[in-house]
C-alpha cells in the first residue's frame, strides 16, 4: 500500500520554516534586550561619569557644597 501526497500541510513541507521563523524570532528578541548573550551594551542612559552626575546634582541643590566637595576627594 502506498501513502499519497496530498499536499498542503499533510505532508508537513514547510518544517524547515519553524526554526528560520524562530532564529528570527531570538534575534529581534536580542536586539530589544541589549544582546546580553553576545556582548552587546545599551547606551548609557545614567548621564555620564560620576564626576558629571556629581556636577548635575549639586548645580540642582540636591546637594550641598560641604557634601560636594567630599564625594568629589572621594571619586578622584
Amino acid at each position: 500500500m502506498m501513502f499519497a501526497y496530498a499536499g498542503g500541510w499533510n505532508g508537513f513541507q514547510w518544517w524547515w520554516l519553524i526554526p528560520i521563523a524562530m532564529m528570527i524570532l531570538c534575534f529581534f528578541m536580542m536586539l530589544r534586550h541589549g544582546g546580553c548573550m553576545t556582548g552587546w551594551s545599551r547606551p548609557r542612559r545614567d548621564g555620564g561619569s560620576a564626576k558629571e552626575i556629581l556636577d548635575k546634582r549639586y548645580a540642582r541643590g540636591e546637594i550641598g557644597k560641604e557634601e560636594y566637595e567630599q564625594k568629589k576627594r572621594d571619586i578622584g
